[in-house]
C-alpha cells in the first residue's frame, strides 16, 4: 500500500498542475546498499545541503537517520537551524565557512558543528566561545587540490597546533574534499589522497592525536575503499544517481525523485503553425498539441527546449517549442485518447520507460546535481513510503 504524507491531494486532485514525488523507500534502499558497500566500522554522513538536493531536507533527514545514517552535513548556517527547529537532534556539520561572531553564537545556540578553514576563522570562534563560556566541536578542512575552502595540506601541523591553543575548540575531525573523484583518470584523486596521508602522517610525527578522518564524497566512496577512512560524506548517491557512468555498477541505486505534471489544454494546430516564443518549432503537418502546466520557473531547464521527451500512457512524447516560465508544449498527435488532466512524467519511470536527471544533464551539457537542485518550492514535494 502507498502512503503519502504530504497531502495526497497533490497527486490525485485534478486541479494540481505539477509536483515532485519523493520515494522514501528508494532512499532507504540506497542507504542500505551504501552501508553494505562500506566497512561496518565506516560511518555514513549524509549530505543534505540545498534542501537535500531538492528532495526536501527535513523529511529526507528523518528518513535517512531512521535508516542508519550516522550524521548529517549541510552547507549553510540557516540550513542547520531549519533542521534543528524541525526537531532533528543528530550531529550536523556545516561545510561552508563561518566568519562572524553572531554566526558563532547561533552555532552554539543550535548545537551545530562548524568547519574551520583558516587560523583567522579559528580565532573568531575561540574569542566568541570564550565570551560565552562555551565549547564547540569543530572540523578542520585541508585543501589537498580542490583549491576552494581549507588550509593547504602542508600547513596541517601548524593549523592543528594553533587550534589546540584554544580550549573551547574541540577538534572532532580532519577532512578534505576530492576534486576529480568522478573522473576515469584517477591521477589527481590519487595525488589528493597521498597529500591527505602525508598531512596525517606529519600530525602523528608531531605527537598530535588524530581525530575522525574523512575524504570521500559519493564518487570517492564508490571509487575505492582506501578513500573511506573513518567516515564518508555521501550526497548524490543517496538520491539514487551515480556520480559517474563508470561507477554505476558499484552499488544498486534507485532514483528517489520523480517530476510529474498535468495536461492543461489540448488543441489541433494546422500546418506551418509556430509554437511558443520565437517560433523555434513550426509544425510541417497538422498536429495535436498538449500544454502542460510546468516550466522553467519550476526548474525545467529552458535549454531543453525542443530536445526533451516526456512519458505519457507508457509512451514517449516530444516537447516542442521554447519552454516557458510556467508551461511546456508537447506533440501528442500519436495519443488519440488524451484528456485534460492526464498525468505526464518528466523525470521518472513509467512501465518500461525511464527519464533520468542524467538524461537532462547530458542533453544540455551540465551535471545531474544542478538538475536536482533546480526544482523550485512552488512544486509540492509528495513524500511516498511504499
Amino acid at each position: 500500500m502507498t502512503i503519502v504524507t504530504v497531502n495526497y491531494f497533490y497527486s490525485q486532485n485534478q486541479q494540481q498542475r505539477a509536483w515532485l514525488n519523493i520515494n522514501h523507500q528508494a532512499l532507504i534502499n540506497n542507504v542500505k546498499a551504501l552501508k553494505a558497500f562500506l566497512n561496518p566500522e565506516t560511518h555514513l554522513m549524509a549530505v543534505i545541503k540545498a534542501d537535500a538536493y531538492g528532495h526536501g531536507a527535513v523529511k529526507v533527514a528523518k528518513t535517512l537517520l531512521n535508516s542508519g545514517v550516522d550524521s548529517l552535513a549541510i552547507a549553510t548556517l540557516s540550513e542547520g537551524i531549519a533542521l534543528r527547529e524541525a526537531g532533528i537532534t543528530a550531529s550536523i556539520m556545516i561545510l561552508g565557512a563561518i566568519n562572524t561572531a553572531d554566526e558563532v553564537k547561533d552555532i552554539v545556540k543550535y548545537n551545530l558543528e562548524p568547519t574551520l578553514c583558516t587560523p583567522s576563522q579559528a580565532l573568531i570562534f575561540a574569542q566568541t566561545l570564550h565570551s560565552l563560556n562555551a565549547t564547540l566541536p569543530v572540523h578542520l578542512k585541508l585543501d589537498t587540490g580542490m583549491s576552494r575552502l581549507g588550509t593547504h595540506w602542508y600547513h596541517a601541523v601548524d593549523f592543528v597546533k594553533y587550534i589546540q591553543q584554544f580550549p573551547p575548540l574541540h577538534l572532532s575531525s580532519i577532512y578534505s574534499h576530492l576534486a576529480t573523484a568522478d573522473d576515469v583518470n584517477t591521477s589527481m584523486m590519487e595525488l589528493q589522497h597521498s597529500r591527505f596521508q602525508e598531512a596525517i602522517s606529519a600530525l602523528k610525527t608531531n605527537g598530535i592525536n588524530i581525530p575522525i578522518l574523512h575524504l570521500a564524497n559519493s564518487a570517492g566512496t564508490l571509487s575505492h575503499p582506501q578513500l573511506h577512512y573513518d567516515m564518508v560524506r555521501v550526497g548524490l548517491a543517496l538520491y539514487g544517481i551515480s556520480p559517474a557512468p563508470h561507477l554505476k555498477d558499484k552499488v544498486n541505486l534507485q532514483p528517489v525523485l520523480e517530476v510529474k505534471a498535468r495536461i492543461t489544454q489540448i488543441k489541433t494546430l494546422p500546418p506551418h503553425t509556430g509554437v511558443s516564443y520565437s517560433h523555434t518549432f513550426k509544425c510541417d503537418r497538422p498536429i495535436k498539441m498538449a500544454v502542460v502546466g510546468i516550466g522553467y520557473a519550476d526548474g525545467i531547464p529552458r535549454l531543453l527546449s525542443n530536445k526533451m521527451k516526456v512519458i505519457i500512457q507508457g509512451k514517449f512524447a516530444d516537447q516542442i517549442g521554447n519552454i516557458t516560465m510556467d508551461q511546456i508544449m508537447l506533440n501528442v498527435t500519436d495519443f488519440p485518447d488524451l484528456e485534460v488532466g492526464e498525468i505526464v512524467t518528466l523525470l521518472g519511470k513509467e512501465k518500461n520507460l525511464e527519464i533520468t536527471a542524467d538524461d537532462w544533464a547530458n542533453t544540455i551539457g551540465t551535471i545531474s546535481w544542478e538538475i536536482l537542485c533546480s526544482f523550485k518550492h512552488r512544486l509540492p514535494r509528495v513524500n511516498i513510503f511504499l
